[in-house]
């Protein structure tokens, strides 16, 4: 994808002249980085209007679940209300409490948005549209999904807050409890697809998703989802009536708006993850493959944000039960009956 984005650009810049322009007056290596870190900050630009408006979408799709307009007084129909918010986050007070431990404290924005960036890079948004096409492709997917729960704990730890110390540990109970499931059924996939690559998982769905084929294992991977989103029914690590604000306690300013910002990016990861291995990622008839690969993309959120706005929360024993008793046993059969067919074929 970064060279259809960079090749086209050039032919952009060439048919205006500029480029031309360019070349006479600087080495064609400082074009190059030029005009890739302009390609950057163009992905960049594009993805943060994503993330904002999803801000914006869930609320609005709250709304109406409610019977209620939602967000409706910055912009029409509140269209401007993301970008208000986000010059609030950028105009707070960036506050350090003294007990903190300050270098942990720090980081732990980074180190739970960092990884989530780094999921994109594997992603098959279309045909043509991926960064890097890994021979170990859902290795590398899962492995790298799992470390923004290292930024939590950090930032649990590091605040020398009760209430984020125990938000920390509620995280990593669930995604112990979890991961491993959904790992389980990723093997499923793998052994239905022939081929560990995100692309080869896509095109092996051309004709029919494997959620046709794999309805237990994308049920166990969907609620397993949704407990590493951290989104209701399994928000423990937030759950603003026991833990205040959760792991973000004393985070204001910037720092917050990090997590904020890795939180509905990791919403749009999850979506994403689940479109590409269970619903046929960009496969579909007539329109373009990266719009195929949206709106289904999109539909897996909406369902998410219906989940949030319809059931309540767990407790968390109830979590740890569904987790250990309940969805473990049932991946395991999946590969059996996977296996199985399998073979029978």
């Amino acid at each position: 994808m970064t060279t259809v984005m960079y090749d086209s650009l050039v032919n952009i810049l060439s048919q205006l002249g500029v480029y031309q322009m360019l070349t006479a007056l600087m080495p064609e290596i400082l074009i190059k980085i030029m005009l890739v870190f302009t390609i950057a900050g163009m992905v960049a630009t594009v993805a943060s209007l994503i993330l904002a408006y999803l801000t914006w979408l869930e609320r609005k799709v709250l709304s109406d679940i409610q019977q209620r307009v939602g967000p409706m007084r910055t912009g029409p129909h509140g269209l401007l209300q993301p970008i208000a918010d986000g010059v609030k986050l950028l105009v707070k007070e960036d506050v350090h409490p003294k007990t903190i431990d300050k270098w942990v404290f720090l980081l732990a924005p980074i180190v739970m948005f960092v990884p989530v960036v780094i999921v994109l890079a594997v992603i098959p948004f279309g045909k043509t549209l991926v960064m890097a096409d890994l021979s170990v492709g859902i290795i590398f997917l899962l492995a790298v999904s799992s470390l923004p729960t290292l930024g939590i704990v950090m930032a649990s730890w590091a605040q020398n807050n009760k209430y984020a110390v125990l938000a920390g540990l509620r995280r990593a109970a669930e995604i112990i409890s979890y991961e491993i499931s959904m790992v389980l059924c990723a093997i499923g996939i793998v052994l239905l697809a022939g081929t560990l690559s995100l692309p080869g998982i896509v095109e092996a769905q051309t004709g029919l998703p494997f959620i046709v084929l794999q309805p237990l294992g994308f049920a166990i991977f969907f609620i397993g989802l949704l407990a590493d989103l951290g989104r209701i029914p399994f928000d423990f690590q937030e759950s603003e009536s026991e833990l205040v604000a959760g792991y973000t306690t004393e985070y204001s300013g910037m720092k917050f708006s990090f997590f904020f910002l890795a939180e509905y990016l990791e919403l749009f990861v999850a979506a994403s993850i689940l479109t590409t291995l269970y619903l046929g990622g960009w496969n579909g008839p007539f329109l373009p493959s990266w719009l195929w690969f949206a709106i289904k993309t999109f539909v897996v959120i909406w369902v998410i944000l219906w989940i949030r706005a319809t059931l309540p929360r767990v407790r968390i024993d109830q979590l740890l039960n569904i987790g250990w008793k309940w969805l473990l046993p049932l991946a395991l059969l999946n590969i059996v009956i996977t296996a199985g067919v399998m073979a029978v074929m």
